[in-house]
């Protein structure tokens, strides 16, 4: 970790200390960490949506019919990383990869108005860079209590009785205990009491392109007397995000690295609205981002040793939509 990352972990510590209200972004490798006031976001070209925060006026209809159009790399191409990743696990070196792609896409639809328009918990533009619309919770922090929601296992909401498929289905079963387990530990790190509340909980997301259901689970803790007012402490701790990274996290990290083939850049790593006494934060996916004039979808999904190559290439492919309906 680079020394000037330290030294903004600090600088998040202290805000958070001195209670000032702060929004962070944080990259995959946390090679990059911004924070910004609030009176710093909007002249940065950042236009947030959450539930516990917003900096977005209502926006009108939108009155022009939506082409959307992607071009996912072939199954060959895809299962040179799988083929990667699978050999791994099967000497022992990662029980979960999550494994993920870049996929070119083409839209009539700028980079705002897929924000101003989709549908989704967590929301964020960077100017002329990405936009995200993500579901998935990394931490909250109420009253020092942490809780965290780990979202592993979707499925095609078409499929008959798809929710329980979905929470009966071994191998998605596997990948979600893992993560919950995962997370419990890394939680343990920063709080006491560690606990999971929710197991195994469907939620369904609607989409243009097809509706899914995820399943997600909520565990939490309550903060350890060390880390209580100190979010730059908390992030350091637990970053890169367990659900989007695997177990063990050092060993797999090596692995991703080498089976991916492009940066993730913010793609995958944490932002959060810190209010000046609770957190909200989110793990950045369903992530667009801009290259010259060129738009790319990334996206993704944990792999196990029962992993399927079809059912992987499929379920990456699923995952490249937007939520405007």
């Amino acid at each position: 970790m680079f020394l000037a990352n330290h030294q903004k972990f600090i600088e998040m510590d202290e805000l958070s200390h001195q209670k000032v209200p702060f929004f962070f972004i944080i990259d995959f490798l946390v090679d990059k960490v911004e924070i910004f006031t609030e009176d710093e976001i909007s002249k940065n070209g950042l236009l947030i949506d959450f539930q516990c925060f917003s900096n977005v006026n209502k926006q009108e209809t939108l009155d022009k019919k939506i082409k959307w159009k992607s071009f996912p790399e072939s199954l060959k191409s895809f299962k040179k990383g799988f083929d990667h990743v699978q050999k791994n696990i099967r000497q022992g070196n990662s029980y979960l990869t999550n494994y993920t792609r870049k996929t070119k896409i083409e839209t009539n639809l700028s980079l705002e108005e897929i924000f101003h328009h989709s549908q989704a918990k967590y929301k964020v533009l960077y100017k002329d860079f990405f936009v995200f619309f993500s579901p998935e919770t990394f931490v909250k922090i109420v009253d020092d209590k942490i809780l965290t929601f780990p979202m592993k296992g979707t499925i095609d909401a078409s499929v008959k009785n798809a929710a329980e498929v979905l929470k009966n289905d071994k191998k998605e079963k596997a990948e979600h205990y893992t993560v919950v387990d995962l997370l419990r530990n890394d939680l343990s790190m920063v709080a006491d009491d560690v606990k999971v509340d929710k197991f195994q909980h469907i939620d369904f997301l609607k989409t243009k392109q097809k509706d899914l259901y995820a399943m997600s689970s909520e565990i939490s803790g309550n903060l350890k007397s060390e880390f209580k007012g100190k979010v730059g402490s908390i992030m350091q701790k637990l970053l890169p995000a367990g659900s989007i990274l695997g177990a063990p996290k050092p060993k797999t990290l090596e692995i991703i690295l080498e089976a991916e083939g492009f940066e993730r850049g913010f793609y995958t790593g944490v932002c959060g609205w810190f209010d000046g006494k609770n957190l909200d934060s989110c793990v950045m996916i369903r992530f667009i981002e801009k290259e010259g004039d060129q738009l790319y979808f990334k996206s993704g999904g944990g792999i196990t040793h029962m992993s399927k190559l079809k059912d992987e290439y499929q379920e990456m492919k699923n995952k490249i939509y937007v939520p405007i309906h």
